[in-house]
């Protein structure tokens, strides 16, 4: 006989499986997971949009006139140009012209004082959340608006941070409430609230400027996620701007303003803290490729990212008046709310329908819209009832009586045929 050939007798749990996961095993996955409340394994993101006929998204984005040609050219030209150092894990604050970049835009369109070593650049907000937790310190008093972004929320969560949800009035998180709270550090949203779209007038900003210079360590960390979208009055700067006692941490991202795909934010800190991240923090790698980092560095420097927004604010006013428009045809049952700057809006239902009611009725109509209950207090805590017979039964904390029949619009990634057809939609829904 031949040596090598033949046949072996190998044991089962040795061999590795190839190919799909077994239906069945499936199936025992889904049980087990309903057994315990986790999350079973499902559709992705983009799947479950394909599901509706019009999607009301509040977090996507038009990326039909996104400039791919442009970026493609300077993707190549950055290739070709770059040497061995290009490769190599760079600053863990991010490249410096990159910072350098930032730190001029940010000066020159949202009048953030700071210097280019302010600036650490992450991959998504997660991570500079996450970087903050180290730089502030474990068991931190956090105070934030309620409502507010869940996301955030869920990631100080999940920190051992003891958070506190402070009301709102008609200009944003309430400085009295703030106080009684005792937190340290307070998250907010002043240029345009998520979700309801507050945007925090001077008045309110300096006294939360008062509030953290009244005693050490305290903060405010502002959120500035799509300040470049305003659709009526003057440009509003930024809290940073008005701060004179390096007491607000600023953060940023390209994802609403390029394209959520390049996972690329920065976030900028006060004197003190920077020197904590010096001396803490410096070994924790950049998450961003610097092959991305040159990229967005050469769009931003050449002008492109400019005419990208300029074209952009264009296109959603376009749609945000086209809304409006069509809006108008559930005026008599349903009041707009946050309509002057962002990319998505309020509606209140008159009837005081509760948001399960709302939501359930539009997705008879295969039309996708977003409630308000993961907003506040943290989001999926205990179940309750609603004093509505038609608000069904509602997953978090008790809502606000102006926002339990409230509902969330987004529209900058729908064309017009779908912002037609979705109003009129959801006007068969709640008639």
């Amino acid at each position: 006989p031949r040596p090598c050939r033949g046949y072996y007798v190998c044991a089962v749990e040795d061999l590795a499986l190839e190919g799909e996961v077994p239906s069945s095993v499936w199936r025992e996955q889904e049980k087990a997971a309903g057994e315990t409340g986790a999350e079973a394994p499902g559709k992705n993101e983009a799947e479950a949009r394909s599901d509706w006929a019009v999607d009301f998204s509040p977090w996507a984005i038009d990326m039909t006139k996104f400039p791919y040609a442009t970026w493609k050219r300077i993707t190549g030209n950055v290739l070709v140009d770059a040497n061995s150092e290009l490769f190599a894990s760079g600053s863990p604050k991010g490249d410096p012209q990159l910072r350098r970049t930032v730190c001029s835009y940010l000066h020159s369109s949202r009048g953030v004082n700071c210097r280019p070593e302010q600036i650490i650049v992450g991959a998504g907000n997660d991570y500079l959340l996450l970087l903050l937790e180290k730089i502030l310190g474990r068991h931190v008093s956090l105070a934030m608006e309620n409502p507010t972004y869940e996301r955030a929320y869920r990631i100080f969560d999940s920190f051992a941070y003891r958070i506190t949800p402070v009301a709102m009035d008609e200009n944003g998180m309430s400085v009295e409430a703030l106080r009684e709270s005792g937190a340290q550090v307070a998250y907010v949203m002043p240029s345009h609230q998520y979700p309801t779209g507050v945007v925090m007038p001077i008045g309110r900003r300096m006294e939360l400027l008062r509030w953290a210079s009244g005693a050490e360590n305290r903060y405010l960390i502002e959120d500035d996620y799509d300040s470049e979208f305003r659709f009526r009055g003057k440009p509003v700067p930024s809290l940073q701007a008005s701060d004179r006692n390096g007491r607000v941490i600023y953060m940023g991202t390209f994802s609403k303003s390029i394209a959520p795909a390049i996972r690329i934010s920065y976030m900028v800190l006060p004197p003190s803290l920077l020197w904590i991240y010096e001396n803490r923090c410096y070994f924790y790698s950049t998450t961003v490729s610097r092959i991305d980092q040159q990229i967005l560095n050469e769009f931003i420097k050449n002008g492109y990212f400019e005419r990208h927004l300029n074209r952009m604010r264009k296109v959603y006013r376009e749609k945000h008046d086209l809304l409006l428009e069509e809006l108008k045809r559930l005026e008599n049952g349903f009041d707009i709310m946050g309509a002057d700057a962002g990319l998505h809006l309020l509606l209140r239902d008159r009837k005081r329908r509760g948001e399960r009611c709302l939501t359930e009725k539009a997705a008879r109509q295969g039309v996708k819209v977003y409630g308000m209950s993961g907003a506040f207090g943290g989001g999926a805590g205990a179940t309750l009832e609603r004093g509505n017979p038609e608000a069904g039964t509602v997953r978090g904390p008790a809502l606000p009586p102006d926002f339990e029949s409230t509902v969330v619009l987004g529209y900058a990634a729908l064309s017009a045929d779908q912002i037609r057809e979705g109003i009129h939609r959801l006007k068969e829904a709640w008639k």
